[in-house]
């Protein structure tokens, strides 16, 4: 009996890291991140703003996540809801279940004029369901930002659900990302900068980390600094990008990823150039 639970054990381990494997050979390389999901299309940091990115065919899905009062892995912006929900919650104060009592789509809904029929109600999503959504397909992966210092807890879902090969993670706090890498060193860092950046110590900085990527806020990326990130052996990113206009020419400088609320425009934009 100890024998055929090894065996089967072993079988199950052999195809999780095949199924890695295969995975990682068929990811996209568009450089297109939806930026908190397609969430001009749909409420921010919504599984169906998630999913309407999938079928979309972006490579990448950002989204943010904190931890609830009882240690629930949360995704949203903000650490209180009252933005995008008109409720004032505190999410570390709260319980997963208080938490998802919230209707998220409240902003987006009156932002756009529409009815509740039109926009239904939605909660606060899992980063356990999203990382379940993205590990059910082979095109697109998730980049998190973790909001406060929850890496370590992030990582025990990754664990669980087998999700290395799909994950990365952006944000600016050196210390967070710096916590990445000794959690899984394979997993990618996009590190965010802001537009007046050092950029040659940042690029020093990411180099001795092993961070795969500087994404510097669109109004601060020129020429020089596409040069030098790209001489320094990483990809250059511009966040948050919105306007078709700045799409066209951050793509004409180099710049090889781009985060955006509008990730159908930039596909289009992407597909002309």
């Amino acid at each position: 009996m100890k024998n055929l639970m090894k065996g089967s054990f072993l079988c199950l381990l052999v195809f999780t890291l095949s199924a890695a494997v295969s995975a990682q050979e068929s990811f996209l390389h568009n450089g297109v991140t939806a930026h908190r999901g397609n969430s001009s299309e749909f409420p921010e940091n919504s599984m169906p703003a998630f999913v309407s990115a999938l079928e979309l065919g972006v490579d990448w899905i950002e989204l943010d996540v904190f931890l609830s009062a009882d240690g629930k892995v949360v995704v949203t912006h903000d650490k209180n809801l009252k933005r995008v929900s008109g409720v004032d919650m505190e999410i570390a104060a709260h319980t997963f279940d208080e938490i998802s009592a919230v209707d998220i789509t409240w902003d987006f809904r009156n932002r756009h004029q529409l009815s509740l029929k039109d926009s239904p109600k939605l909660t606060v999503p899992l980063l356990e369901d999203v990382l379940k959504l993205i590990v059910s397909q082979p095109k697109t992966r998730l980049s998190i930002q973790p909001k406060m210092d929850c890496v370590d807890e992030v990582f025990e879902l990754i664990e669980k659900y087998q999700a290395a090969a799909w994950v990365g993670f952006n944000d600016a706090n050196l210390d967070l990302m710096k916590k990445v890498k000794s959690n899984n060193s394979a997993v990618s860092v996009f590190w965010d900068r802001l537009p007046d950046t050092d950029i040659e110590k940042d690029i020093e900085t990411a180099r001795a980390f092993g961070f795969e990527a500087l994404v510097i806020h669109y109004s601060g990326i020129t020429a020089e600094k596409v040069r030098k990130v790209k001489e320094g052996g990483m990809e250059i990113g511009a966040w948050t990008v919105n306007d078709i206009g700045v799409m066209e020419s951050l793509l004409e400088l180099g710049v090889q990823r781009i985060y955006t609320d509008y990730p159908r425009e930039l596909l289009k934009v992407k597909e002309v150039n």
